[in-house]
């Protein structure tokens, strides 16, 4: 059973166990009226833990002690919503950047500051899916707080929701995004290849990139033992190879980091069927 031990906010609770164990417990409503010693009633689907061993634990107290309620309801509903829509669960370091971003977009709106995002075209194209929680996040605070923030800043959210799909504070969906347009300007030029966004092809190729960013900015490359795939398809696919050989001459430019052969030949499978007509 987890008894209150200090009333944050009206959604928001710090609790603790039977052994003492701390955590902040988030779900609407839940600190409304509430007293410490309070016994909190049986958990629902609504109500998030986040232990207080978790590292975002304390600045999260923190940031809920200083800004309305309103905020971190809004990032539950989000990111119900995000779950819900890809099919993922997301990082718990989502409840403190996406609420502490939220706020703060608000705010700059207030004082007339303006949001520019340069990939917002990048995001809306490579990470459709995101960008739609991101639509929808506006949407609701919209509703809720009365703000009418800029299209640009579902690109902002898209950002937080696709490093909380991918890992937490450890992914970097900026960089991922730059790297993917890099790659796609490379493959459209070297393949005089014209994209269709509904093709099924160009859609696989954007998945396999969005995947591949996400092992490349993690250390976890594929890496066979031989170049079995890689010569197989350097034989097949010569002008594939070629154009992936030039991703991988980029990458290691702009990243001094070599991409295994592994990596540039599954590169070229994609890129193959996304220049076959």
């Amino acid at each position: 059973m987890l008894t209150i031990k200090k009333v944050l906010n009206s959604s928001v609770v710090l609790v603790h166990d039977e052994h003492g164990r701390e955590s902040i417990l988030l779900g609407k409503g839940i600190g409304y009226g509430q007293k410490p010693g309070t016994e909190v009633p049986e958990r629902s689907t609504d109500q998030i833990f986040i232990p207080m061993a978790n590292p975002d634990a304390k600045n999260l107290m923190d940031l809920l002690a200083s800004i309305p309620a309103t905020y971190i309801d809004l990032t539950r509903e989000t990111v119900r919503y995000a779950e819900a829509h890809l099919g993922v669960t997301l990082h718990p370091h989502i409840y403190l950047a996406l609420t502490d971003h939220l706020n703060f977009a608000v705010e700059r709106a207030r004082q007339g500051i303006p949001v520019v995002n340069r990939l917002a075209w990048e995001v809306r194209t490579f990470y459709p899916k995101e960008y739609a929680v991101g639509v929808y996040a506006l949407n609701l605070l919209r509703e809720r707080v009365d703000v009418d923030l800029p299209e640009e800043e579902a690109a902002n959210i898209a950002f937080h929701i696709t490093n909380a799909h991918q890992g937490g504070d450890s992914f970097d969906a900026i960089r991922a995004t730059k790297l993917i347009g890099a790659v796609v300007t490379i493959v459209r030029y070297a393949m005089h290849v014209q994209f269709t966004e509904d093709d099924l092809h160009y859609s696989r190729f954007i998945s396999h990139m969005q995947y591949f960013a996400a092992r490349f900015f993690t250390n976890r490359m594929l890496v066979s033992a031989d170049d079995f795939l890689y010569t197989q398809i350097a034989n097949r696919y010569p002008d594939a190879v070629e154009c992936a050989e030039r991703v991988r001459t980029h990458i290691l430019t702009e990243y001094n980091e070599a991409l295994p052969n592994e990596e540039v030949a599954f590169l070229a499978v994609h890129i193959q069927r996304l220049s076959t007509p």
